[in-house]
């Protein structure tokens, strides 16, 4: 069976399928990738996808639910390179990838991958400030004997 390449490239992991996907590749792509997350603690997955003809709706499930998958373990997946004809062909079978970011190429990839690994970390920053001076009220509120 065919393997699709997994490239780690500092805290970013590189899909690039260089090939029509059979069903049982796309999964064991799927397998591969989310098990390479786990072991590099990727923050951010580009799926490179312009060599793509077809997409049919199998496939556009698997990229969707994958980009799902990476999202619970922490990893922002962004696709790039859907030719013309597979937009529409998307469209065509209903599948909404709404929720996955999309860029033309690698490269605009790349920095929309950055964007979306900011603006998470920064919600994130957020949420954990909000505990921090939670805490600190709290130590506060201890050093001065107050319980």
């Amino acid at each position: 069976m065919e393997k699709i390449p997994i490239i780690k490239v500092g805290d970013t992991l590189l899909v690039s399928i260089q090939t029509d996907l059979q069903d049982q590749v796309a999964m064991s792509m799927q397998s591969d990738l989310l098990t390479k997350i786990e072991k590099t603690s990727a923050r951010g997955v580009i799926i490179d996808i312009s060599v793509l003809d077809i997409v049919d709706s199998f496939l556009g499930r698997v990229l969707s639910d994958t980009a799902s998958m990476a999202r619970i373990m922490n990893a922002v997946v962004v696709v790039v390179g859907i030719q013309p004809s597979v937009a529409i062909t998307l469209i065509e079978l209903g599948l909404d990838l709404k929720q996955i970011p999309t860029a033309l190429n690698v490269e605009l990839g790349l920095q929309l991958l950055r964007q979306k690994i900011g603006e998470r970390d920064d919600e994130e920053g957020e949420s954990n400030g909000a505990g921090a001076d939670d805490l600190g009220w709290m130590e506060e509120r201890s050093q001065n004997g107050h319980r």
